[in-house]
């Protein structure tokens, strides 16, 4: 009888101690944990609402398609906006990338790009640089690439280096080969000039 009055006044002991302890270990933490500084919650999340609401943006954009004649066509951009109030489609720090048929690259890197939806193309401008996995290096100062057929066209003159040397020209373009199916050709035209450096 004893022990079950002790094993009952233990657990009403128990009831009233345990909580009381609990509570206090709570108040503990609170009174030992870091104060949260609101302003330093979010160090790295500097964006300005206001200037995005009024110039709406994407960051990092990628687009990858094919066209018509199989030519694997990526575009890569730092930024992108939208077409708003008659103004069309732009972007800055893009990477064109075009894979062909036949096993050609040719990439292109600019400062800024606008889309011409009406021409499905988009037309590169700022310090425009192609490559291609041929060797040639070229810089111009615009490009127009379709999106929906392999078709590169400078719309400026154009500086290269080759495996033949330096060449000069008025434009150039990357298009498919009419005369052999499945091909395709890198064309200077417009006052072609040819620095030959043999076995360059």
């Amino acid at each position: 009888m004893a022990r079950a009055d002790r094993h009952t006044r233990l657990v009403g002991w128990l009831k009233v101690a345990l909580p009381l302890a609990a509570l206090a270990i709570l108040s503990t933490l609170f009174l030992v944990a870091r104060r949260i500084d609101p302003e330093a919650a979010l160090p790295y999340a500097e964006v300005d609402v206001e200037d995005l609401a009024r110039e709406p943006r994407m960051t990092a954009p990628t687009y990858a398609g094919l066209t018509s004649d199989g030519a694997a066509l990526t575009l890569t951009a730092t930024e992108a906006r939208p077409s708003a109030e008659g103004n069309p489609s732009s972007a800055a720090g893009l990477v064109l990338g075009l894979d062909t048929p036949d096993g050609g690259r040719t990439e292109l890197v600019a400062e800024s790009a606008v889309m011409d939806d009406a021409g499905r193309q988009v037309v590169l401008s700022g310090g425009v640089v192609v490559t291609t996995s041929s060797g040639y290096r070229l810089e111009t100062a615009e490009v127009a690439a379709k999106l929906d057929r392999t078709g590169l066209e400078s719309r400026a003159p154009v500086v290269a280096t080759g495996p033949m040397g330096d060449i000069r020209a008025d434009r150039m373009s990357i298009r498919q080969d009419n005369r052999t199916p499945g091909a395709y050709v890198l064309v200077f035209n417009g006052g072609v000039r040819l620095v030959y450096q043999p076995g360059g």
